[in-house]
């Protein structure tokens, strides 16, 4: 009976077990210490271009040891967290289209729950904080053997990059600025000279009889 006991209660603390670490890897809620980091010196209001508080960026994560790749979006000043590793935005940037080469940046700052030691308890420390950039990735790099994080977008505009209504109106109307149907060559057939019908051919006079000759 002791024996059968143990083997009935060998499974219910194997789930248990795995409860609490599925529970652990889906973990959403920000840790304090991300949430209440504060950046000095990152953000700088530009006169031109989106708000830096309206602005979104993309970001690349990569698990390196599930190989696993997602996205995370996120608003500037917010924080995000994938079980055991948060991510928060301060400010992105992009070069404005008038300057060369093109750029896109990020202020990034990357918090990881770990041990520092073996025997020490699972702890968030700050693994990375600074700009990333999208075209040139070596000059920054979050060095951690876990995790990876780059830049994929900054979605902000500058002025001149607005939809104009000239790209939006259908070719049709882009052809005929007055918007008239009948402004368009090809839509007035009726204004071409119609050939004239030709005229029904008469038939050719009879030749008169010749008056008969005596002989």
């Amino acid at each position: 009976m002791r024996r059968g006991s143990l083997l009935l209660l060998a499974p219910l603390a194997l789930a248990a077990c795995k409860g609490q670490g599925g529970a652990e890897a889906d973990a959403t809620e920000v840790p304090k210490v991300a949430a209440g980091q504060a950046v000095s010196g990152a953000v700088v209001e530009s006169e031109y271009g989106t708000p830096v508080k309206d602005r979104v960026a993309t970001l690349g994560l990569l698990n390196k040891r599930t190989n696993y790749t997602q996205d995370i979006v996120l608003k500037t000043g917010e924080a995000k967290r994938i079980g055991n590793v948060t991510i928060k935005l301060a400010t992105c940037e992009r070069t404005p289209p008038w300057e060369s080469p093109p750029e896109t940046g990020a202020f990034v700052q990357v918090f990881v729950e770990e041990r520092d030691k073996p025997d020490q308890p699972l702890t968030w420390r700050k693994v990375f904080s600074g700009w990333l950039f999208k075209n040139s990735p070596s000059v920054n790099v979050v060095e951690h053997p876990v995790y990876d994080v780059w830049v994929k977008s900054c979605s902000m505009k500058f002025p001149g990059e607005e939809d104009s209504p000239a790209a939006a109106a259908s070719p049709s109307s882009a052809a005929n600025p007055s918007g008239s149907a009948s402004a368009a060559p090809e839509a007035k057939p009726s204004a071409a000279p119609s050939p004239k019908p030709s005229a029904t051919p008469t038939p050719a006079p009879k030749a008169a009889a010749s008056p008969s000759v005596g002989i």
